[in-house]
């Protein structure tokens, strides 16, 4: 090794390293205090919600939220100390010379799959462990888990499954891609995912979510006339309303829009159905449509192709750089493709320092729920989306109480207080 090499390798371990460790530090910190401020508000219910949520409902959110804070403290510290096992002190280095000495197939394009398999297999069975208490334990305590384990075994297998058939294609195309098309196999390679991911929109609707769900036509007449009202006022189709079955895992409601295009169309959780009057489905409904007016939807598309663009560039420039594989504990193979390789660090390093930049991608995603809000108020009542809201705040124990830093830095939604807060000093077009 050079000795330009060999300082460069040194400059991004201690990168990596130095943003490894300030990133947790910063989210054991956020976590701890989300911990002692859900803690020490537990014993009241905040003034403002005080006639619509019960203490016992609001002591349950902030045990679940403190459980479930915990919980995340043991998935970051294993997070944490298996990245750098994969990393720094070189376990997918060795994976990878194992896997040379097995099959010893020089690198080619079956031993680069086999690296990436062996790869998803190792890390999905280091996951599961945690992914079982999770179900079974915490969201069993809180009367959320709706799953036996039989349900809980198939549903792993037939994602397993599903991410084989689709995922190894995949994978093998861009493998193929990095080794035959030249220097700018990272653009090609960029289009080909970014084309796979606007068909995954159209099929994923029709063909994979119903092999995990059913979903039955909404048969409600009234409520299937009101939603329809609803969306030809606001000049919106879609191609059904359809009810899913989610009470068969979980007590936790939603609703949402699905698809692409003629092929959008709209879910409602049969659990929601239960808890919800049809003005609160109705002020539900149009908080989605409010994200299709302001057009959320399609910026979103648009920002991940820039950013997946960017992310593919990079990629591009890395796989050609000795000290990208050495220094995150990798030896490349000097005589062969490093293609597998350099996709596996890549996906490894890249969380790490994305992570800084996560607060201002949270801020966005709370703005455009704001502006949601706020087209769902003009267009049905400030009343029924603030007690529908309130109805999946009690029902999903979410807490009303969380840190107003871990909200800012994590959260994708508005906390309560402040969602409801602006949403009532709106004021509905009819007005």
């Amino acid at each position: 090794m050079t000795d330009t090499i060999f300082s460069a390798s040194l400059s991004l371990t201690s990168l990596f390293a130095g943003a490894l460790g300030l990133s947790l530090l910063i989210r054991f910190w956020l976590s701890s205090r989300q911990i002692r401020h859900v803690a020490q508000h537990r014993d009241a219910v905040p003034a403002a919600f005080a006639d619509s949520i019960s203490l016992a409902a609001h002591q349950k959110a902030a045990d679940y939220t403190v459980a479930k804070a915990r919980l995340g403290l043991i998935e970051m510290a294993l997070g944490v100390v298996v990245l750098l096992g994969w990393t720094l002190l070189g376990g997918l280095s060795v994976l990878n010379q194992a896997l040379a000495q097995a099959m010893g197939l020089g690198m080619g394009m079956g031993q680069q799959l086999a690296l990436l398999v062996s790869f998803v297999v190792i890390s999905g069975a280091i996951d599961l462990p945690l992914s079982w208490y999770q179900t079974f334990v915490l969201e069993q305590r809180f009367g959320f888990n709706k799953m036996s384990f039989r349900l809980w075994l198939a549903d792993l297998l037939k994602s397993g499954l599903i991410g084989a058939l689709i995922g190894l294609p995949i994978v093998a195309l861009i493998l193929w891609m990095m080794a035959a098309t030249g220097s700018l196999w990272w653009l090609w390679a960029w289009l080909f995912w970014m084309g796979f991911n606007l068909l995954l929109l159209v099929i994923y609707p029709t063909l994979i979510a119903p092999l995990f769900n059913k979903f039955a036509p909404l048969e409600d007449e009234t409520l299937r006339a009101r939603v329809t009202a609803l969306m030809q006022r606001c000049g919106f189709s879609a191609k059904g309303f359809f009810v899913m079955d989610g009470s068969k895992r979980s007590a936790h409601a939603n609703a949402y829009f699905t698809g692409f295009g003629a092929a959008k169309r709209v879910v409602f959780y049969d659990t929601l159905l239960a808890k919800l009057s049809a003005p609160e489905v109705d002020a539900v409904l149009a908080h989605e449509l409010g994200h299709f007016k302001h057009k959320h939807i399609i910026k979103r598309i648009v920002s991940m192709f820039a950013l997946s663009l960017a992310g593919f560039a990079l990629l591009g420039y890395l796989t050609r750089q000795v000290w990208f594989y050495t220094g995150l504990g990798v030896q490349p193979n000097l005589a062969s493709s490093n293609a597998a390789l350099a996709l596996l660090l890549f996906m490894l390093a890249l969380p790490v320092f994305s992570f800084f930049i996560s607060p201002l991608l949270a801020q966005l995603s709370r703005k455009h729920e704001f502006e949601a809000d706020a087209y769902a108020v003009r267009q049905t009542s400030a009343q029924d989306l603030s007690t529908a809201l309130l109805k999946l705040y009690e029902d999903n124990a979410s807490t009303l109480t969380p840190d107003p830093l871990y909200v800012r830095f994590y959260y994708s939604h508005p906390g309560a207080s402040e969602r409801l807060a602006r949403m009532r000093g709106m004021t509905p077009a009819a007005a």
